[in-house]
C-alpha cells in the first residue's frame, strides 16, 4: 500500500481523497467521514459494475482487497435489530450461526433490499459500513480488520471508497468477530 498520505495503487482505479470528493459518496457516508480515524480514498467506478464480481473483473481489483458489507435483520420475541457485517469478498458471512448467536436472536436474515435502502439511506450495491445509523451494530470479520487497505462501498453505486481495516474497526459500534466470514463454497 501506499504511504496514508498519498493515493494507492489498486487494480485500474484512480484513487483521490475521499475528503476533497464528497460528491461522489452517499450523504451519510460524506456526513461520517470526518470522523473516520484514518484516511479514506474515493474512486469513481460504472455504476454497472457495482457489485462484486463485475467490479473486481472490470477494476482488476482482487476479491481478496474487497469486502462486502450486508444488512440483517436479526429477530426475537417480536423485535427486529438490524445490523451490518463486513465481510472480504472471497467469504460469506455465517448469518445463521456466529450473527444469530452474537445478537442473540431467535432467527437472523438478510434485510429484505427496501429496508436495507430506507433504514440506511444508501443506494442498494453501495450499502457500506461508514455512515450507518448509531444503534446499528457493525460486524466486521477479524480478517477485514487485518487488511492493509480494502475496498468497501461508498453508499452510492457510482464510486468505491478504500480504507484500512484499522479504520474500519473504529467505526461507531464497530465489534470484530474471528469466523464472521466462511470460505464460499
Amino acid at each position: 500500500m501506499a504511504a496514508p498520505d498519498s493515493a494507492p495503487q489498486l487494480g485500474t482505479l484512480t484513487w483521490l481523497p475521499a475528503a476533497d470528493h464528497l460528491e461522489l459518496l452517499g450523504q451519510p457516508v460524506a456526513a461520517a467521514l470526518p470522523s473516520l480515524t484514518g484516511p479514506a480514498w474515493v474512486a469513481s467506478i460504472d455504476d454497472e459494475a457495482a457489485d462484486t464480481a463485475a467490479f473486481t473483473d472490470v477494476y482488476e481489483v482482487p476479491a481478496a482487497a474487497s469486502a462486502n458489507c450486508v444488512v440483517v435483520a436479526a429477530r426475537r420475541s417480536g423485535e427486529t435489530t438490524l445490523a451490518a457485517c463486513l465481510v472480504l469478498a472471497t467469504t460469506r458471512a455465517d448469518v445463521n450461526g456466529l450473527v444469530r448467536r452474537h445478537l442473540g436472536a431467535r432467527k437472523a436474515s438478510f434485510a429484505p433490499q427496501d429496508v436495507a435502502v430506507a433504514e440506511s439511506g444508501m443506494a442498494y450495491g453501495g450499502i457500506t459500513p461508514v455512515g450507518l445509523p448509531a444503534s446499528w451494530p457493525v460486524l466486521v470479520d477479524a480478517a477485514v480488520v487485518a487488511s492493509e487497505l480494502v475496498v468497501i462501498g461508498s453508499g452510492t453505486r457510482g464510486s468505491k471508497l478504500a480504507v484500512s481495516g484499522a479504520v474500519l474497526a473504529g467505526l461507531p459500534g464497530a465489534e470484530v468477530l474471528e469466523g464472521l466470514g466462511q470460505p464460499i463454497g
